[in-house]
C-alpha cells in the first residue's frame, strides 16, 4: 500500500515543472542550494582573483617606471657633475656609480620576474575557479531543466570526475614574454652601465 501511494506521488510529481518536483523533493532541493551557494562562492573568489592580479600588474607597471627614472635621474646627475670636476678623478671613480646602477637593475629584474611569476600563477589558480564554476552552473541548469529525471548519483559524480581528472595543459615554451622582458632589461642595464662609462671618461 505505502508503495503505491509511493508510486502514485512520483507519478503527480512528474506532470508538475520541472522547479515543482525539485522544491518538492529534499535531495534535489538541497543538492540546488548547495550548488548555487557554491556558485557564489566561487564567484567572490573569482573576483577578488581578478582584483589581486589587478594590482599585480599595477606594480610591475610601477617597477617599470622606477627602472627607467633611477636611470634617467642618474645619468642626469652624473653628467652635470662630471661637467664641474675633473675628468681624470670622474673616470677613476666611474665603478662607484655603475655598481649603483648594475645592482638597483638587478635588482628591478629579480622583482619584475618574481611579479609576473606571481600574476601567471594567479592567472592559473583564476581559470580553475572559472572552470568549476562553469561545471556547477552546468549542472545546476541541469537540474533545474530535468528536475526528477536528473539522476544525482550519475551527475554528481560526473562532476567530481570532472573535477578530479582535470588536467592543466602544459605547453612547452623555449620562450615566453617574461623572458623577453628580463633580457630587455638586462639590455637596458648594460646599456646604462656603457652610457655612465662614456659621461664620465669623455
Amino acid at each position: 500500500m505505502a508503495d503505491e501511494n509511493t508510486n502514485l506521488s512520483i507519478m503527480e510529481l512528474k506532470h508538475l515543472h520541472p522547479l515543482h518536483q525539485i522544491a518538492e523533493t529534499p535531495t534535489h532541493k538541497l543538492l540546488l542550494k548547495q550548488w548555487l551557494k557554491e556558485e557564489e562562492l566561487i564567484l567572490g573568489r573569482i573576483t577578488l582573483k581578478e582584483t589581486q592580479i589587478d594590482a599585480i600588474r599595477k606594480e610591475i607597471t610601477m617597477l617599470y617606471i622606477f627602472f627607467f627614472l633611477f636611470h634617467s635621474t642618474a645619468l642626469m646627475l652624473l653628467f652635470s657633475a662630471s661637467s664641474r670636476s675633473q675628468i681624470d678623478k670622474s673616470c677613476h671613480r666611474s665603478w662607484i656609480p655603475s655598481l649603483c646602477s648594475l645592482l638597483f637593475s638587478l635588482g628591478i629584474i629579480w622583482a619584475v620576474r618574481y611579479k609576473t611569476d606571481v600574476e601567471v600563477h594567479m592567472e592559473k589558480l583564476l581559470e580553475r575557479e572559472k572552470e568549476d564554476r562553469k561545471l556547477l552552473t552546468k549542472c545546476a541548469e541541469e537540474l533545474k531543466k530535468k528536475g526528477l529525471e536528473f539522476d544525482l548519483l550519475k551527475e554528481v559524480d560526473a562532476l567530481r570526475r570532472a573535477k578530479s581528472l582535470r588536467v592543466e595543459s602544459k605547453e612547452v615554451r623555449k620562450w615566453s614574454a617574461r623572458d623577453f622582458v628580463s633580457l630587455f632589461f638586462f639590455t637596458m642595464s648594460c646599456f646604462a652601465l656603457a652610457i655612465t662609462r662614456v659621461v664620465l671618461c669623455s
